[in-house]
């Protein structure tokens, strides 16, 4: 590989606030410690959780290099990095780490995967956040079976388009919310079996899931959207099913008196994926297990664009308008 530059290009914040607080800035390169491995990296994932942490809903220390996931090419390995990893300069990986928003970044080992052969860096990219989101949202938050009716929010959304796919190599049968006529049949294409264009006069979402599910309700929601549509969410669920409610693209689910739960004994959970994957172990089972989902089942891995990391401000922008279908990636 060529020499390890001294400085790279990055996205910094030094404050909260709207795309005015992303710096595109010179910064020198990460030295990785002795448990970490420096990757330089190919394409970067863009998240709505990033847009939390630049507004300030989720606090962190400034400054701070944005981005949570990304993948590229080992330019070196820490001294202490275990073996068994099988790390080594060159090899394509990807990762869940932090400071993704850069040329270089600098992660824990135990969160870098190799890519396998028969997937691309742009796809892993894609898949690893969003992908491992929503397959541990119907394995652990809620174990959906063959044959149950589910309600998946923003189905043509990042996570919401890898939980159609999910969901139909599973079995069940999917009823998906979209925000435009526009996106009825990509969210079809991606294993939604009923979809209803949720805006005033266009779609009654609760009345599609009674006349589906015999009045019953579906087994699971899966709520990425948050404040704006958990009450309908609980309105929707089936005895004895789950609300999982793991985004705030509306804002934060404002406090409810837990007692509404015992209209028909929900849940409710509140799940993120990192408590999911803490573990290698955990990482590796989820992560080999997507990828084989991704090569056995075809998925399509729908990419809405990829900017230039010095557009960063462009892709924060289009994330926030909730008008993408699919993943936003950045290029350095």
């Amino acid at each position: 590989m060529a020499p390890i530059p001294k400085l790279m290009k990055a996205v910094q914040i030094e404050r909260t606030g709207g795309i005015e607080v992303l710096q595109y800035k010179d910064v020198p390169v990460p030295t990785p410690k002795n448990d970490e491995v420096l990757i330089k990296n190919e394409f970067i994932g863009v998240n709505y959780i990033d847009t939390y942490f630049r507004t300030g809903l989720y606090p962190s220390p400034k400054p701070m290099i944005l981005g949570r996931e990304g993948s590229g090419t080992i330019a070196s390995v820490g001294s202490g990095v275990s073996k068994s990893l099988g790390f080594a300069e060159g090899d394509e990986v990807a990762y869940m780490g932090t400071s993704a928003y850069a040329d270089f970044t600098a992660c824990p080992a135990e969160k870098v995967l190799k890519i396998p052969d028969q997937v691309s860096s742009s796809d892993a990219c894609s898949a690893l956040i969003q992908g491992l989101t929503a397959l541990t949202l119907v394995e652990e938050t809620h174990k959906v079976q063959s044959g149950d009716w589910v309600l998946v929010l923003a189905a043509t959304g990042g996570v919401g388009g890898w939980l159609c796919q999910i969901l139909r190599a599973k079995g069940a049968k999917t009823i998906g919310t979209v925000g435009s006529e526009e996106k009825v049949a990509t969210a079809k294409e991606q294993g939604a079996d009923v979809v209803v264009i949720d805006r005033p006069g266009q779609g009654d979402v609760l009345q599609t899931v009674k006349e589906c599910t015999d009045g019953q309700g579906v087994a699971a929601v899966f709520d990425g959207v948050g404040k704006d549509t958990f009450d309908r969410s609980l309105e929707c669920v089936a005895r004895k099913g789950t609300v999982a409610s793991f985004g705030n693209a509306s804002g934060a689910v404002e406090p409810f008196l837990i007692s509404k739960l015992s209209a028909n004994n929900a849940k409710v959970a509140r799940p993120t994926l990192y408590n999911y994957v803490a573990t290698r172990q955990e990482f590796e089972n989820y992560s080999d297990e997507l990828f084989k989902m991704m090569i056995q089942n075809s998925f399509s891995v729908r990419i809405h664009e990829t900017y230039p990391l010095k557009d960063v401000a462009r892709a924060h922008t289009d994330i926030e308008s909730r008008k993408t279908m699919g993943k936003l990636l950045l290029k350095p």
